[in-house]
């Protein structure tokens, strides 16, 4: 059996709403993300010169002229995690974009949160993404999140050649011109991924987000290797045909938290005095504090990101450079797979910004994304192990989450097969009018979307041969077909059975993201 030597350096772990220090087993192969790349200088003239020297496109002061209809698309509170500090990159973008068209004599501008089926984003919150001025002067008439279930405003544009329904926000699709200003924190965002599925409906979704899509997408952070990329590309060279779309992506680089929590984007061996003072002050007075403090400290950090790159023009001919610079920050050559893969979950996640984690959020985190930071092969062998840490907490938000707590309780106790639930409960759950009525007038993510959490992990669960959760709450983990263990020991005995009692062991040092390249 694996044993570790308490001579070995103790490695910080996220779980949740707080970290500890574990001792790993001695030949544990440890994978840091890359050092933080250098900020652009002048990230103000960096965005002037992409608008006026774009890829594959005619500078967007061409694109304008009196009279036209301008939309203005952007990402979502999803990303960049943690939120960057303000300026938002989506202010500085749009901003630029605003006055180009004031100069030009546009007057007919509109600007849309693709939100898709996500929550609807709150003033504050949009505010704190567009900034001060565009929200004083568009809000709340010419500046609002999208509607999914807005039937008088969606337009259906199209099939694709696989019969898969091209169903986009209605003032989108009738723009002259669409710009879409969007965020990419990891390489699977943006491309065709913005367009088609931030300002889809329901109908245009289901036919990437599914079961049999997911378990089938082998790598979500190469769009060439990934099903429901595929989907989403052959959605938006169908809408490239009948809306012009004028996209401006922008990377980040690894600085994912406030200077002075610097300790967590470091090395261990690089932690200063007062760096392991932090740590393990902190590790330690987290674990006391009450909820309520210590979900404070987590929701008020504001990540000191410098942007890395900003790039305009034709979709697919701006997403090169992007997935470029993202791969220049994030790409860590790895040699083989593993018999199991180890990653500790912060707090924080794509859908629970100023909310809470709850169970499926956890599961989506660890099995749909950290379990796909990859290009090329997983981390872990088919058939090897999985061990997360996370308390698993079953606590839902009932104005963020109402879907995920019937899906909890009533979905996951018949079945925990993702194509078995697709089948049996998804369409119940998409088109029952309470949670519709929540998504339109609250803060609710669609009634549908538990289920594209728990499709995330398909591939991750189709792929190993066994889930643990370190300081998992037990009946959680139950609930959704998995074991939670005390310590690591624990969890590395559970597992002997399906890797042996000698397996080779890589950790995930993550955040900041790090993109296994495995070889």
């Amino acid at each position: 059996m694996l044993e570790v030597d308490e001579r070995t350096p103790p490695l910080l772990v996220h779980q949740g709403e707080g970290f500890g220090l574990e001792r790993f087993p001695l030949g544990t192969r440890v994978l840091y993300p890359p050092e933080s790349l250098p900020a652009l200088p002048d990230v103000d003239a960096a965005i002037s010169r992409a608008l006026a020297e774009p890829e594959n496109s005619e500078p967007l002061r061409a694109l304008l002229r009196p009279g036209m209809r301008l939309t203005i698309a952007f990402d979502d509170l999803s990303i960049p995690l943690p939120p960057m500090r303000r300026p938002d990159i989506r202010q500085r973008v749009i901003e630029q974009v605003l006055t180009l068209a004031a100069e030009a004599g546009v007057d007919d501008v509109v600007l849309i949160v693709a939100n898709a089926l996500h929550r609807r984003m709150t003033a504050a919150e949009i505010e704190r993404a567009v900034g001060e001025r565009v929200f004083r002067s568009f809000w709340p008439d010419n500046l609002y999140n999208h509607d999914a279930e807005d039937r008088d405003n969606l337009l259906h544009v199209g099939l694709t050649e696989n019969g898969e329904d091209v169903e986009i926000n209605r003032r989108a699709a009738e723009s002259d011109l669409l710009v879409y200003v969007n965020v990419n924190l990891v390489a699977m965002d943006g491309g065709h991924k913005s367009v088609p599925i931030g300002l889809a409906s329901y109908n245009s979704l289901r036919h990437h987000h599914n079961s049999h899509t997911m378990v089938h997408s082998r790598s979500f952070m190469d769009h060439t290797r990934s099903a429901m990329h595929s989907s989403a590309w052959r959605m938006g060279r169908l809408l490239a045909d009948h809306l012009k779309i004028f996209t401006v992506e922008t990377t980040v680089n690894n600085a994912a938290f406030p200077a002075r929590y610097g300790f967590l984007t470091k090395r261990e061996w690089e932690w200063s005095v007062r760096d392991q003072a932090m740590a393990f002050g902190l590790s330690r007075g987290l674990a006391t504090m009450p909820t309520r403090p210590r979900r404070r400290i987590f929701q008020d950090l504001v990540a000191d990101y410098g942007v890395t790159g900003v790039h305009a023009g034709e979709t697919e001919a701006v997403h090169a450079k992007t997935l470029a610079n993202v791969h220049r920050q994030q790409l860590v050559e790895v040699d083989g797979q593993s018999d199991v893969l180890v990653a500790g979950l912060p707090y924080l996640g794509p859908y629970n910004v100023n909310s809470v984690m709850n169970p499926i959020l956890a599961m989506c985190l660890g099995l749909g994304y950290f379990f796909n930071m990859y290009r090329g092969r997983p981390l872990v062998r088919r058939g090897g192990a999985m061990i997360l840490y996370h308390p698993v907490t079953p606590e839902f938000s009932q104005l963020h989450h109402p879907s995920y707590v019937d899906f909890f309780e009533e979905v996951l106790a018949e079945s925990t097969d993702p194509a078995t639930i697709e089948a049996t409960f998804e369409k119940q759950y998409a088109t029952d009018p309470w949670y519709i009525h929540l998504y339109r007038t609250s803060h609710a993510y669609h009634g549908v979307h538990p289920f594209y959490m728990w499709y995330w992990g398909a591939h991750a669960l189709d792929h190993l041969g066994d889930v643990v959760w370190v300081g998992g709450d037990r009946a959680a983990c139950s609930r959704m077909g998995f074991r939670a263990a005390s310590t690591l020991a624990d969890a590395l005995e559970m597992i002997s059975s399906t890797v042996g009692r000698a397996p080779s062991l890589t950790y995930l040092h993550s955040p900041p993201h790090a993109i296994a390249d495995v070889r």
